[in-house]
C-alpha cells in the first residue's frame, strides 16, 4: 500500500511517500480502507521529537490518527462492525507508527464509530482530534447554562468546536482571536475579543464580574491573564499548560479516544448543529505539502487529505 512515512525526526523534508504492506487488524481492532484522513499540529510535533517522552515512535512511521473510511477486514473479537461499514476514528495507539495517511490503516475499535449517512468522509476525517478534545475540556470544565466562558484561540481548530459545543450547553461564550477571525466567532455564536495588549480589559468590558470558566487552548500568555479574569470559585482547563492544574486547581486535559463521545460528535455534524469548517483537500501524493502548510501556523480550519 501507498503510505506517507519519515524513518527519522526532523522538518516535512523527512516525509516520503512510500509502499508497506498492507496492516492486519489485531483481534480487537479493524482495517480501515482509508477514504480521507486530516492533520494536526501533534503530527509534526511528535515527528520532530517532541512526544519522545509521551509515545514511542517505531520507523518507518506513519503520521496521522485522523480518519475516516470504510471496513475492509473486521479482526477476531469485533462485533461492533463489519466489513463495509463506514467508520471515523481517533485512531491513536500505544506507539507512533502506522497512523492513518496511508491507503489502510488498523483502528481499534475503542476509537471507533460509525459514521452516520448525512456526514461525507472529508468532514468526518476532520472531525475527531479537534472535535473530542474540544468536548472532553468542555466537559471536564463543567461548562453548563447560564455561565460566561472565555475561550482562548477560540478560531483554531479546537477552539472552534469548543465555542459551538459552549454555546450549545446554553454558556455565553467569550472568544480570543485574531481580528480578520472576529466575524467567523460571531458566526458560531461567540463575542470576540482580540489578542495581545488590552485583552484584559477588553474581556472585563464584556464580564465585569469575571468568567465562570475559562478554557485555553494557546497557553503562554493567555494563562498568565487568568488570575485577572477567573471569578471565585471559577474553573480554568487548558491543553496546552499544566499549570490549570498544577497552579490553579483546574483541569489539563489531553484528548482520549472515545467511541461514544465520537458519535455523539459525528452526529451533531451530520444534522449540521456542529459546523466542521475544512481549509483544503490534499490528495496522498501532496500530503507533505499539506504538512507545510500547516506548519506556518496560518490556517483556518482543517487540511484533510484525500485517499
Amino acid at each position: 500500500m501507498k503510505a506517507l512515512t519519515y524513518s527519522t525526526y526532523g522538518s516535512a523534508d523527512v516525509l516520503e511517500l512510500t509502499d508497506l504492506p498492507t496492516p492486519h487488524p489485531g483481534s480487537d481492532s479493524v482495517l480501515v480502507k482509508v477514504k480521507a484522513a486530516s492533520i494536526n499540529p501533534v503530527d509534526y510535533k511528535a515527528r520532530e521529537g517532541y512526544l519522545r517522552s509521551v509515545l514511542d515512535t517505531v520507523f518507518p512511521a506513519v503520521p496521522g490518527w485522523d480518519v475516516a473510511g470504510v471496513v475492509v477486514r473486521p479482526g477476531l473479537d469485533t462485533p461492533e462492525f463489519a466489513a463495509g461499514d463506514e467508520v471515523l476514528a481517533y485512531a491513536r495507539k500505544d506507539v507512533i507508527s502506522g497512523g492513518t495517511l496511508a491507503e489502510y490503516v488498523e483502528v481499534p475499535v475503542r476509537t471507533a464509530a460509525r459514521k452516520p449517512e448525512g456526514l461525507s468522509f472529508e468532514p468526518a476525517a476532520a472531525l475527531p482530534l479537534t472535535g473530542l478534545t474540544a468536548l472532553q475540556t468542555v466537559r471536564r470544565a463543567g461548562v453548563s447554562a447560564g455561565q460566561t466562558v472565555l475561550i482562548h484561540a477560540a478560531a483554531g481548530g479546537v477552539g472552534s468546536f469548543a465555542v459551538q459545543l459552549a454555546v450549545l450547553a446554553g454558556a455565553r461564550v467569550i472568544g480570543t482571536a485574531s481580528e480578520p477571525n472576529h466575524g467567523y466567532l460571531r458566526s458560531l455564536g461567540a463575542e470576540p475579543v482580540a489578542y495581545g495588549d488590552g485583552l484584559v480589559d477588553a474581556a472585563r468590558a464584556l464580564a465585569p464580574e469575571g468568567f465562570d470558566v475559562i478554557l485555553d487552548f494557546v497557553g503562554g500568555d493567555a494563562m498568565d491573564t487568568v488570575p485577572q479574569l477567573l471569578r471565585e470559585g471559577g474553573m480554568v482547563a487548558s491543553i496546552t499548560d499544566p499549570r490549570a492544574r498544577d497552579t490553579y486547581g483546574g483541569q489539563y486535559v489531553w484528548v482520549r479516544p472515545h467511541s461514544e463521545q465520537l458519535a455523539e460528535l459525528a452526529q451533531l455534524a451530520a444534522e449540521g448543529t456542529l459546523k466542521v469548517e475544512i481549509a483544503d483537500v490534499f490528495e496522498l501524493d501532496h500530503a507533505a505539502e499539506a504538512y507545510r502548510r500547516l506548519e506556518t501556523g496560518h490556517v483556518r480550519g482543517k487540511l484533510v487529505v484525500r485517499v
